[in-house]
């Protein structure tokens, strides 16, 4: 019986080729189009969240002191708790961490030195940074190189020049290809920084980096020293501390150790993108959204073949059932044409996400792609959205056909051979 059913399945489904291809087209390119979407949004978060955690720190030791308990006035006796305001006028004060290297102490202790892979501390300056007519404001970082190297891999991300040369020069700067570009900034030249206390200083191009994170390539990076300098801070004293961490993705514990052990406020990588990671996720309801609705246009598409096909097969219907077709075997042989017509559009539909991707992948522009820069867009060949979206085309495609093959079980066969319009 199920042959029969599905021979005769594949006559309806062939009988009507114009119609049923337009139907499968539709249902191809709407599947294409969700892949390919849902490829786009979560390669930008893969592609943002690698970067992040290859070129960024995981953990910043912020130079903010962790805020006291307060006082609870209202609890307890009326004697039992006192308040004290002592210099209540504010005050601006300039964040830092003091005496760092007692917190490299920290971080390098038996209790986290299987946790912390590497940890740098910085100063950071906003200065202007001068060529010949041009000038930009720049954000200047302070480092030991050899540390930020291993939080950052600076040294890879370099597109000329060399680490050796800025080892050997007090003045050398690391320049991002940002700056570089803006203010027509080449390797060995000559680079006039000013300080926001009005002073300036000559300083040399020792190499221009590029790490893709835009933030990185707008800023210069300088030796620690040079930067507690122009900061005018002592050589105990630094803006933060970056780390590394061995597991980035799920950092947070040990920020809180971090940030009780040493008093001072550790942000992890995922706090200081906060914003950005949120924008993902809206981005990630818009397409759950998109897929819905391309869905739901899918469907209609497969319910009006099938309309059609049980309005013109009525007579046929009518011939089945008095032969002893039951209501449910026309039920099932609705459903399983819904079922291939959905099925055939989804297979052709990945195929064509597969080129989809592919030039989309491979564009030879390089465009800025929210914190990022890329060459090319970045793609997600994950295998698990191509059955995703084919089960879920699939599926409304064959819950489409319920509503046609509902009626087609209900044709009584005396009635339509009676009716000579059939």
């Amino acid at each position: 019986m199920f042959r029969t059913l599905f021979d005769i399945a594949f006559r309806h489904i062939l009988g009507r080729k114009r119609q049923t291809l337009t139907t499968m087209v539709a249902v191809s390119v709407s599947t294409m189009v969700l892949i390919t979407t849902i490829s786009l949004t979560r390669g930008l978060l893969d592609s943002f969240t690698e970067t992040i955690i290859n070129a960024a720190p995981h953990i910043n030791v912020k130079g903010q002191k962790t805020d006291p308990i307060p006082t609870d006035l209202f609890s307890g006796g009326p004697s039992s708790r006192f308040s004290f305001v002592e210099d209540h006028i504010g005050r601006d004060e300039r964040e830092e961490v003091r005496n760092y290297g007692r917190v490299l102490e920290i971080v390098s202790s038996p209790a986290f030195s299987r946790k912390v892979i590497a940890a740098s501390p910085f100063v950071e300056s906003q200065i202007m940074a001068v060529k010949g007519n041009r000038n930009q404001p720049v954000l200047l970082k302070g480092v030991i190189i050899d540390r930020e190297d291993k939080i950052t891999r600076i040294g890879k991300s370099l597109t000329s020049g060399d680490l050796a040369l800025f080892r050997r020069s007090p003045d050398a700067l690391l320049v991002g290809r940002t700056v570089a570009k803006d203010l027509d900034v080449r390797l060995n030249d000559q680079l006039t920084i000013i300080s926001p206390d009005g002073k300036n200083r000559q300083c040399k191009v020792a190499g221009i980096f590029f790490t893709g994170v835009n933030v990185a390539d707008n800023s210069i990076l300088a030796s620690l020293k040079l930067g507690q300098i122009i900061e005018g801070m002592p050589a105990n004293k630094v803006t933060g501390i970056s780390l590394k961490v061995s597991d980035p993705i799920n950092n947070a514990p040990l920020a809180r150790d971090l940030t009780r052990m040493t008093g001072y406020v550790c942000n992890t990588w995922q706090e200081e993108n906060a914003g950005v990671l949120m924008l993902f996720a809206r981005i990630g309801y818009i397409v759950i959204s998109l897929v819905a609705f391309v869905g739901v246009v899918s469907g209609f598409g497969v319910a009006n073949i099938l309309v059609t096909t049980v309005f013109e097969k009525s007579r046929d219907i009518a011939i089945m059932k008095s032969f002893g077709f039951s209501s449910g075997q026309m039920v099932g042989l609705f459903v399983f044409e819904g079922f291939l017509v959905g099925l055939g559009g989804a297979l052709f539909g990945c195929l064509l996400s597969v080129g989809a991707i592919n030039i989309l992948a491979n564009l030879p522009t390089e465009s800025s792609q929210g914190p990022l820069t890329k060459t090319g867009l970045s793609m997600s060949w994950n295998p698990m959205y191509f059955f995703l979206v084919t089960a879920v085309t699939v599926a409304i495609s064959t819950i489409a056909a319920a509503f046609p093959s509902a009626r087609a079980s209900r044709l009584e066969p005396v009635k339509v051979l009676r009716d000579s319009s059939l």
